[in-house]
């Protein structure tokens, strides 16, 4: 099958993009990912930081990337029920183990669940429509159960959103000092990640890949439809993102980002902007893509999508070092993080790019393929044996 370029490009903008809100996660404390005020007081800049990432980048680059995901479930029906299945568990695998060992913030181990459970629903869908009003069902069921447990838990406070000195000083030690405490604690933050998956979060990323692939089975993912078309539903629904989003922005900032409203009831404005701005920035790679083609970077992007996962393990590998073994972690503020994210985009720029000049995959993506035909009892073509063949 005949890679779709443009989808590569737009998994990349959405594995660079991601780093944009994960350099947060991997250099302040927990808190500090949702609320900026987490110290209990924040500068200026830190503020407009945190504002201008929430307007266009939080949530909106992790829907993308669920979004792609299930267009890809979409495209792997062809390779039958034994391969997904078999792709699938070994993400989940994958996913734990990344999460366990190196940080807590990992993504694969919901996806790869969510698709266990989704695969078969873009299956057995009888159609694009059903498909489409399914998935909106589903992403509204998990806004709806954040304003719920808003309206339960939102009247009280959590140490969690503004944790005290002796809470950062611990967070601190046990992630400079690694070893079997900070393996407990990543299985601690595991469990509360899975929670909120089977309770809230799961919903909307299950909502969002069918949406992707119900795009995909329109052709609207497989850039089918005329570029003016792209344009012109790009502009207008980041822009119908945008006014979703700002007023729960401005909101927060003059609450001081407080704990009962802004943890639950003011994120939901955002997770409703997210999957139009999302759809948004999409249609532009397609719309401007003749324009966006002759560009060196953008096939240096295009390189980091087709080797989506091992760029984003990479990402961990570099950041961890970084904050972890090398002592950085809580040095920084919000806007000095982002002076990290260009030097790690360039560490996968370069690599993507090298790399796939003698290979076919990416080294992670080569793996994955070899171990899931394995487990699907599938022999693959002696093309494929290895990754530059």
């Amino acid at each position: 099958m005949k890679r779709n370029v443009t989808l590569d490009f737009i998994r990349g903008v959405a594995i660079l993009g991601i780093l944009l809100l994960n350099i947060n996660a991997f250099g302040l404390p927990r808190a500090a990912y949702l609320n900026p005020a987490w110290a209990g007081h924040i500068s200026l800049s830190d503020a407009w930081t945190w504002a201008l990432l929430d307007l266009f980048a939080q949530v909106k680059f992790l829907t993308l990337f669920a979004l792609l995901f299930g267009a890809g479930l979409q495209m792997l029906l062809a390779r039958g029920k034994r391969w997904i299945q078999s792709r699938l568990s070994l993400l989940v695998l994958l996913g734990f183990l990344h999460a366990v060992l190196l940080w807590d913030g990992d993504i694969l181990l919901s996806y790869g669940l969510v698709g266990l459970i989704c695969w078969r629903m873009v299956r057995d869908a009888h159609g694009v429509r059903q498909l489409f009003n399914t998935g909106v069902l589903l992403y509204l069921i998990g806004v709806a159960v954040l304003l719920v447990l808003g309206g339960i838990q939102g009247n009280g406070s959590d140490r969690s959103w503004v944790p005290g000195a002796a809470a950062l000083q611990y967070e601190q030690l046990w992630k400079l000092a690694q070893g079997g405490e900070a393996v407990s604690q990543r299985l601690g933050s595991l469990s509360d990640s899975l929670l909120a998956l089977g309770a809230q979060y799961g919903w909307q990323l299950a909502g969002m890949m069918l949406l992707g692939a119900a795009l995909m089975r329109s052709g609207w993912l497989a850039g089918r439809f005329s570029l003016a078309h792209y344009r012109r539903s790009g502009w207008l629904l980041i822009a119908l993102g945008m006014t979703i989003n700002i007023p729960a922005i401005v909101a927060q900032w003059r609450l001081g980002w407080d704990y009962r409203w802004c943890a639950f009831i003011l994120q939901a404005p955002r997770e409703l902007s997210a999957p139009f701005q999302t759809i948004g920035y999409a249609a532009l790679a397609f719309g401007y893509w003749p324009k966006l083609a002759r560009f060196r970077l953008t096939a240096a992007v295009v390189c980091v999508g087709r080797m989506a996962l091992t760029n984003y393990l990479l990402q961990t590998l570099i950041c961890t070092t970084l904050f972890y073994r090398f002592g950085l972690f809580m040095q920084f503020t919000r806007l000095q993080l982002l002076a990290f994210v260009p030097a790690v985009w360039a560490v996968n720029l370069l690599f993507s790019l090298l790399w796939l000049r003698h290979f076919r995959q990416g080294p992670v993506e080569w793996l994955w393929r070899q171990l899931t035909a394995r487990a699907a009892g599938v022999r693959l073509a002696q093309k494929h044996k290895h990754p530059g063949a």
